[in-house]
């Protein structure tokens, strides 16, 4: 859209907005899409049956043999398994706001937006706040099921920390996805690329299993993925342990990921034609 088509309140939207009016914005349109998602279900299954799934299939399909490894059975297994499971709860939610926004796009609620006088970032921001919301219903779900399968909670604000952790990575991974949301063609490519991209993080990863068993060169790669440390971290937390090295490596790679994609995806978002 260029800006000789743009209307006199559109022609505003690019001039300096005050913090107050951001937030009020943001505010607004969070609530918007809380709405909309009231009036679509729907589109809260995958926060629903994700953690209900993943927690069955990995406990009961791999957590004798896997528990084994570790010097127990499934018990020790659904102790193992768990935090890496909270850990990866931000990054799968964080692979729906890109299709989400893409649809958005295609069905010209972005445009709206766009027209309006209101900061560009407020759109952006309220998107990740209510895939945050989405992604504490999920993590919920998800420790009522734990519970279910015998997963032993020990003190609570170590708890909370980790979940705090991964809701803190799984904010800077949403910059990402919603630059992949304006930038790719449809939702369908969207999918496409995060799968391609988490897939290979996930499990290779400390997630599901540990990692002495892997060849060399997988131990190299999951040294230096962000998913292990927090994963480590989680367990570290929820387990005890020493969670010192693995915190650090977290937030750096969450503040690294959100400092250089937050820019990047409102500018996008700005200039997208």
């Amino acid at each position: 859209m260029s800006t000789a088509t743009l209307s006199p309140a559109a022609a505003k939207a690019d001039t300096p907005i005050p913090l107050r009016a951001h937030l009020r914005h943001t505010g607004a349109l969070i609530r918007r899409n809380l709405l909309w998602i009231r009036q679509d279900p729907e589109s809260m299954f995958d926060a629903i049956l994700f953690p209900v799934v993943f927690t069955l299939l990995f406990v009961y399909v791999f957590g004798g043999s896997i528990g084994k490894s570790l010097g127990g059975g499934q018990e020790q297994y659904v102790q193992y398994v768990v935090p890496g499971l909270l850990a990866m709860m931000g990054m799968n939610m964080a692979q729906g706001v890109g299709t989400g926004f893409n649809q958005d796009f295609n069905s010209g609620v972005m445009d709206r937006f766009r027209s309006l006088p209101i900061g560009r970032g407020s759109v952006l921001f309220a998107k990740i706040a209510v895939e945050l919301m989405r992604m504490l219903f999920a993590t919920a779900v998800l420790l009522v099921v734990a519970l279910l399968v015998g997963y032993e909670v020990g003190m609570l604000e170590r708890l909370l920390g980790s979940v705090a952790l991964s809701a803190l990575f799984g904010s800077a991974l949403m910059w990402v996805f919603l630059t992949l949301g304006v930038v790719m063609k449809n939702a369908q490519s969207v999918q496409a690329m995060g799968f391609l991209v988490l897939m290979p993080l996930q499990f290779g990863s400390s997630i599901f299993a540990p990692t002495q068993s892997m060849p060399g060169w997988l131990q190299a790669f999951t040294d230096y993925n962000p998913l292990s440390a927090l994963a480590d971290c989680a367990r570290g937390l929820m387990e005890g342990g020493p969670v010192a090295h693995a915190l650090w490596v977290t937030v750096i790679w969450s503040v690294g990921l959100t400092v250089v994609m937050a820019p990047v995806a409102i500018h996008k978002f700005r200039t997208k034609s």
